[in-house]
């Protein structure tokens, strides 16, 4: 217990060190800020942007085209025509969706219109005949 004692009075001589490094990374991280936050440092970082984008353009030119002339040689598809068939694909989902509202509007159409028309020739008109109402499978040929 009496260690216990020493360690706890005993005075940290890095502990002054210590404080001041908090201080300067504070200081130092609200310098930082402000500098990041303002228009200067945006416009700055813009131009830096603008001009490496403007000196890889050749070269990202260069390789955009080596890249189309190995697929082809590959016979793999180019990103436009991968983006073509996308959109041809698109429009047919589009137009099947289409006809599949129609048709269910013209089922919808049938099912109101078969009721009236039941009348006619139910199951019990063909039960009088003599008939049985049950399908008869197709002939084997």
């Amino acid at each position: 217990m009496s260690a216990e004692r020493k360690d706890d009075n005993s005075v940290d001589p890095f502990e002054a060190f210590r404080g001041m490094r908090d201080s300067y990374l504070d200081a130092m991280s609200k310098l930082m800020i402000n500098a990041v936050n303002s228009e200067e440092y945006a416009q700055a970082t813009g131009a830096m942007l603008n001009s490496s984008l403007m000196a890889s353009a050749p070269f990202r030119e260069a390789l955009e085209k080596a890249t189309a002339a190995a697929m082809q040689q590959a016979s793999m598809p180019s990103r436009q025509e991968v983006a073509a068939l996308a959109g041809r694909l698109t429009n047919i989902e589009m137009r099947l969706d289409d006809m599949e509202a129609k048709l269910d509007r013209i089922i919808e159409l049938c099912s109101v219109a078969q009721p009236a028309s039941a009348g006619a020739g139910s199951h019990e008109d063909v039960k009088a005949k003599g008939k049985s109402p049950q399908r008869r499978s197709p002939r084997k040929g």
